[in-house]
């Protein structure tokens, strides 16, 4: 016969501070891609149309581009 540790089988704290410092992590890693992505936005709006249009975009697809909410097929050359 086999005997099981109680410490292996007792679960674990509901409200533990690792699941704070989880939610922390989450929102620092959600707020640094936000303020990346306005960044990436702010560069872009800077550039000029000609600038734009040799990277394949018009100035009303940036937002949606640094979102990744385009179809990189649409603004090919056939």
């Amino acid at each position: 016969m086999r005997t099981i540790s109680s410490a292996a089988v007792q679960p674990s704290a509901s409200g533990t501070p690792r699941g704070f410092v989880r939610w922390i992590g989450i929102w620092t890693n959600g707020l640094a891609a936000y303020l990346a992505r306005r960044a990436a936005i702010k560069a872009l709006r800077e550039m000029d149309d000609r600038e734009l249009r040799d990277i394949g975009l018009t100035r009303c697809q940036i937002e949606a581009t640094v979102y990744g909410r385009t179809n990189p097929e649409l603004g090919r050359l056939r």
